[in-house]
């Protein structure tokens, strides 16, 4: 979502802002979250309304330089310091079993294939096969995710599941 400082509005009518806030048209006299005012934002940055301007300015140019936040991303969408991140999760691992939750959300701390099949445990086709029940049903990938990761084709993995039941 668009937030204009200049203006001080938002600029969608009838949204949420996610924490609650309506998002208001200009002329509306509806109250915002404090963290939506352009006040809020400039006295994060300043006392005075010109320094703290002048300090979101550059702020947000110095951001512009930066690498993307997009690539700390995890599960789409948990972004955060490695404390707030890491209780999310453990928050997450309690939230398995809610179906509107996408299962990139439900699964965020799963480890990825390649932690899952280290080493040599490619190579021990027992171990392997071990690890494909595991990926599955403890993580939640997907057959044809693990088919791709592994080089197989995805019956194969159906197989694999079938005689491990």
């Amino acid at each position: 979502m668009w937030y204009s400082i200049r203006y001080g509005q938002k600029q969608l009518k009838d949204r949420s802002c996610g924490n609650g806030a309506a998002i208001r048209e200009p002329g509306e006299r509806r109250s915002l979250h404090p963290c939506l005012t352009t006040e809020w934002i400039l006295g994060q940055f300043g006392t005075t309304r010109s320094i703290a301007a002048e300090a979101y300015q550059t702020f947000v140019q110095s951001g512009i330089r930066q690498e993307s936040i997009w690539k700390a991303v995890r599960a789409q969408s948990i972004l955060g310091e490695e404390e707030f991140t890491t209780t999310l999760m453990d928050y997450l691992r309690g939230k398995r079993d809610i179906p509107e939750l996408s299962k990139i959300q439900r699964y965020a701390d799963r480890p990825s294939l390649t932690q899952i099949f280290s080493g040599k445990i490619v190579q021990d086709i027992g171990k392997r096969n071990e690890k494909i029940q595991e990926a599955v049903q403890r993580y939640g990938y997907r057959q044809r995710e693990l088919a791709d990761y592994l080089d197989m084709h995805f019956t194969s993995i159906s197989r694999i599941l079938r005689e491990k039941a």
